[in-house]
């Protein structure tokens, strides 16, 4: 082999290395940002992860909402109509957020209740992110398969 090509050869190489090593860590970087969304039913499963972010996504409980009336402290309830998952969050909440209607809170959680750092409420009443949609889906043929009735029949 020539010492041209054996140059260019090494040269090709080390392009190719850094290639690799720039994916590899653009990679592990998206990973570090990546904020899956549960269900509340997935959470009380376990799926969610301990101690990172994650969205959690659902319905706003009827008659949860509970505002601290000296700050911008709000505590209310998460639920797919299975399974609850009580929420804070601390600051301004969208226009659109209301009991009975879709949200997603992206945050971790903490002592047994999730500590939102965002909320995002649906758009309109026919608009559910499909997330949630498919996060309530499965929540429901879980249960539906394991034998376990929704909050709601027991009522009636």
């Amino acid at each position: 082999m020539t010492p041209t090509r054996q140059r260019r050869l090494i040269v090709i190489l080390l392009v190719l290395a850094a290639v690799i090593v720039a994916a590899v860590l653009t990679t592990f970087a998206l990973q570090q940002n990546m904020t899956y969304l549960f269900s509340p039913s997935e959470v009380e499963d376990g799926h969610a992860p301990k101690d990172a972010r994650f969205r959690l996504g659902g319905v706003v409980e009827e008659h949860s909402i509970k505002r601290a009336g000296d700050s911008l402290k709000v505590d209310f309830v998460v639920t797919d109509r299975f399974q609850t998952i009580p929420v804070e969050y601390t600051g301004i909440l969208p226009d659109l957020f209301r009991e009975g209607q879709s949200v997603v809170a992206t945050g971790a959680m903490q002592n047994g209740h999730f500590v939102a750092t965002e909320v995002l409420a649906k758009h309109d009443e026919t608009y559910m992110p499909p997330e949630v949609a498919d996060a309530i889906a499965k929540a429901k043929a879980k249960n539906r398969d394991s034998g376990i009735g929704n909050r709601d029949s027991a009522k009636q």
